[in-house]
């Protein structure tokens, strides 16, 4: 039988991984049914998400001083700077970008074709061939792609042109936010690096999409419902939920279950948005998603071997 907090662990990463994806079906209806732009979002979402995770980390970590001594080596101060430009804002921006131009399954999908990008750029760093795992990967992923786009009609594309050029800009961004904050995370934590990564990609944002200019979006209680939800929920919570099932269970688990996230937006997306997914669309998304697990059982083998 599984632990109890084996499964506790489970549950915790299933949900964040969830409400991950959920949260980008509310901001679809936000943006293509209630006028909001993805800008003023991702900055709200950002500035908001970013000081409450902050806030979380000065109460719950036993080291509450890194949160401010991380600004104290100019080293760190420029990593600092430039994952929050480049990395966290620039993944949020494409992502929200990607499903106003398109939705949010697709988005999701195209997303998770950043460890497609890691490989690329690690065999162009290191000079390695990549392994016959790593290549059916690879071909996995650009069959997934070419289905998810076309739904098997190469004359025309199922989705926009802008909707796909965002969600590979989000997996690029992806791929760099993954890739280059690794040793600020090994020394300072996960909620004071993203927090801080949130709050200077939202105010390098609030420049050109201020938060306080809100004319010709409609606001209600529901739409405010749903800021909060994708603030709250589909951002501090799923993060904190995700992140903190790494006591219980490991990182390749964690990974597998992330896997909820484009299952979540697409189910979703068919149910509340009425968006009809062809038959290569769906196969498309598999082939994605296949992707990642090979990866990621793969990945899991090599570090038994390593132990």
């Amino acid at each position: 039988m599984i632990q109890y907090s084996r499964f506790k662990g489970y549950i915790m990463a299933l949900s964040g991984a969830a409400l991950w994806g959920i949260s980008g079906n509310v901001a679809q209806e936000l943006f293509q049914n209630e006028g909001f732009r993805p800008g003023w979002l991702v900055t709200i979402r950002m500035l908001l998400a970013g000081v409450l995770l902050l806030l979380f980390a000065s109460i719950k970590s036993k080291e509450k001083h890194k949160v401010w001594t991380i600004w104290s080596d100019r080293k760190e101060r420029i990593s600092l700077i430039l994952f929050g430009i480049f990395g966290m804002l620039g993944v949020q921006y494409s992502y929200f970008m990607s499903i106003n131009y398109g939705n949010a399954a697709t988005a999701t999908l195209l997303q998770y074709l950043a460890p497609i990008f890691i490989i690329v750029y690690l065999a162009i760093k290191i000079r390695k061939i990549p392994s016959k795992k790593e290549m059916i990967a690879v071909f996995l992923a650009i069959l997934g792609t070419f289905f998810l786009v076309t739904n098997g009609t190469v004359d025309k594309l199922t989705i926009s042109f802008s909707a796909i050029y965002w969600g590979l800009g989000s997996a690029i961004a992806l791929a760099f936010y993954t890739i280059f904050p690794k040793s600020l995370l090994k020394r300072w934590g996960s909620f004071i690096v993203v927090g801080w990564g949130m709050i200077i990609g939202g105010i390098g944002l609030s420049f050109i999409n201020p938060p306080w200019k809100i004319d010709g979006q409609n606001w209600s209680l529901i739409t405010a419902l749903y800021i909060g939800f994708v603030v709250i929920f589909g951002t501090l919570i799923a993060f904190y939920l995700y992140i903190d099932s790494l006591r219980y269970i490991s990182p390749t688990e964690a990974s597998l279950l992330g896997s909820a996230e484009p299952l979540s937006a697409t189910i979703v997306t068919i149910i509340w948005m009425h968006v009809t997914l062809g038959s290569f669309e769906i196969i498309g998304g598999v082939c994605i998603i296949g992707t990642v697990l090979i990866l990621t059982l793969g990945s899991n083998r090599e570090n038994k071997k390593l132990n």
